[in-house]
């Protein structure tokens, strides 16, 4: 193991010759972003080829996309936004062609919101649901209102090429549990975009899964809005085959006394399995008081697979509480398969006690006991594919 007022909003558009990742191009509108050739920076991992259109906004066909959702506790809603409301857009600007391209094609939005002071007695769960290969857009916005305390579960399954941004505002002292799970089926391709707000003393846990797809590339970004925010993101990913699996995250510390952690774990089995992940954190210049971690670590299973890390700190001031990043990736541990087979365990199940012990800290993250014992089930069920 590795150590509802509806009116026309444009989105502002900042300068395209940043200083700083904070002051990358950000703009709705997607002819302000040049045509991808993959040779950019934030593209040079990504087979454009495989996007199905997303990545020239030249789409052939267009699907269906549902959102479903029953029984959701008390205090937690879901509505539809239409296009042009005020409430699309505060949190989120696109930062990238494909971002540019689900704002603008999205027909309006999907509301989550969660009422102040509101503690919802269990998850609220929303599934995400494709009706075909061809193209389709998205837009969510999750609310959580001053001093609430919830979690959310986002399933996304079936088929589809979608291009989809989610925008998370949690106001000043709210607590929101996020677990986001991209189990796509096979053939998938997703380029998302996930943008936090954190108001005073809120709190964000976030947790993404992925496991389906064929190729998905999921950024997460976060800012501040006032100080005391507090965000841990942690990712869970299993590559297959000849899967692509793509996470980059950029955490802009902007605000005095805020704290992150970043902490992905990833397993690749299968010729041709690819992973990617690339951590941003910057922290500027008035961000004193600031304390950062990020870390990376991926196990490799099989010859072929390969997995590409990128921790990167930017750093503005050194009157910070502390900022550290870490990568590890490497094949099982000859020892602890050796002690575990010496005690007459066969390899093929020393393995899946490995893998399981690799990703336990992850899958405690989630709240859900049913979930978390059905990720877990996957989990063991692709290594069992990989032992025929």
């Amino acid at each position: 193991m590795p150590t509802e007022t509806e009116v026309a909003v444009t989105p502002p558009k900042t300068s395209s010759v940043p200083k700083t990742k904070a002051q990358s191009l950000r703009s709705g509108d997607v002819a302000d972003f040049p045509a991808l050739t993959g040779l950019e920076e934030e593209w040079r991992f990504t087979p454009l080829k495989r996007m199905r259109g997303l990545a020239t906004g030249t789409p052939a066909a267009e699907t269906t996309l549902r959102y479903e959702h029953d029984g959701l506790p008390a205090g937690v809603t879901v509505s539809e936004l239409a296009k042009g409301d005020e409430r699309i857009g505060r949190v989120l600007v696109p930062f990238d062609r494909v971002s540019a391209l689900g704002y603008g094609g999205a027909a309006g939005a999907t509301l989550i919101a969660v009422a102040p002071e509101a503690e919802p007695a269990e998850p609220a769960t929303v599934r995400v649901i494709g009706g075909g290969a061809g193209v389709a857009y998205a837009h969510t916005v999750v609310e959580v209102g001053r001093f609430a305390k919830a979690t959310l579960v986002v399933e996304q399954v079936g088929s589809t090429t979608l291009a989809d941004n989610v925008e998370v505002d949690v106001a000043d002292g709210a607590q929101l549990t996020l677990i986001t799970v991209a189990d796509w089926a096979s053939d998938a391709v997703q380029a998302q975009h996930i943008k936090f707000r954190l108001g005073r003393d809120a709190r964000v846990t976030h947790v993404q899964v992925s496991l389906g797809g064929d190729l998905i590339r999921q950024f997460t970004s976060v800012e501040y809005a006032g100080r005391g925010g507090d965000a841990e993101l942690y990712g869970l990913y299993f590559a297959d085959g000849d899967q692509h699996l793509e996470h980059r995250q950029l955490v802009d510390h902007s605000i005095p006394d805020c704290r992150s952690y970043v902490g992905y774990r990833g397993a690749l089995q299968g010729d041709g399995a690819h992973t990617v992940w690339v951590g941003d954190v910057l922290i500027q210049t008035a961000a004193t008081g600031t304390d950062t971690y990020e870390i990376n670590r991926n196990l490799v299973l099989s010859d072929g697979a390969r997995a590409d890390s990128v921790p990167n700190l930017e750093i503005e001031t050194g009157e910070i509480v502390g900022a550290g990043h870490a990568s590890a990736t490497g094949r099982f541990d000859d020892e602890q398969l050796f002690y575990l087979m010496a005690r007459g365990i066969p390899e093929h199940e020393a393995r899946r006690l490995v893998v399981r012990g690799f990703f336990a800290e992850l899958l405690q993250k989630i709240p859900v006991e049913s979930l978390r014992d059905r990720l877990g089930d996957a989990i063991e069920a692709r290594l069992a594919k990989g032992d025929q």
